[in-house]
């Protein structure tokens, strides 16, 4: 899959370019002017606790899409319990650097409906540690009917991490990277082709969305 729409691959080029050789680049490193012409598809996560992750600022033709204002909105609570399980599992990996491509269906309750990329790259703030996240969320196509109603069903149809060095990097924090899934307890490292994974035990953990 990777990223398939211009905007995708501009925030990551730019993010990237910003990163160095460091896991993420800071917060405040971002530079509106510098990415001007994608703002109204972009957004900042904020982490707000182990297992919930706000919007703090979303770009125009994303609440015009989906008609909705996403300031404030908890991202896990835009999808059912099973897609939102999978989205944490992704993100957590973006504390260790991961770069997160989700590709989405989003449609209205009188049948109308298209696919959206969502990207998310990881920031670090004040402490040194990845708790915020730079995204895009970009329509694959752009239907005429886009922005007149609201998109109140949402479903993950696929998803990818991408190590941008090809694993995962050291971190000042270790093991003390909050992770978005706080029911899961123990993990085991595999490393494959210069590859890093992370393999829980016992499958998926539930996010508490309450």
């Amino acid at each position: 899959m990777l990223m398939q729409e211009s905007v995708s691959q501009a925030l990551y080029s730019y993010w990237n370019s910003l990163r160095g050789d460091r896991v993420a680049p800071k917060r405040f490193e971002i530079e509106p002017s510098c990415i001007s012409g994608n703002l109204p598809d972009t957004f900042i996560l904020e982490r707000v606790s182990p297992s919930s992750l706000r919007f703090r600022l979303a770009g125009t033709r994303i609440c015009e899409a989906f008609g909705i204002d996403f300031r404030g909105v908890d991202l896990f609570r835009l999808f059912e319990d099973g897609d939102a399980r999978i989205i944490a599992q992704q993100i957590a990996s973006a504390s260790e650097g991961a770069v997160c491509v989700f590709r989405i269906s989003a449609g209205s309750t009188s049948g109308l409906s298209t696919e959206f990329e969502l990207l998310i790259l990881p920031l670090t703030h004040t402490r040194d540690t990845v708790d915020r996240f730079l995204g895009a969320l970009t329509p694959v196509a752009r239907p005429n009917w886009l922005g007149t109603v609201a998109l109140t069903q949402r479903k993950l149809l696929s998803h990818e991490l991408i190590w941008p060095d090809g694993v995962a990097l050291p971190t000042e924090q270790g093991s003390n990277i909050p992770v978005l899934m706080p029911t899961i307890r123990e993990a085991r490292i595999v490393r494959s082709n210069r590859r890093q994974f992370r393999v829980y035990e016992g499958g998926l953990s539930r996010v508490d969305n309450e």
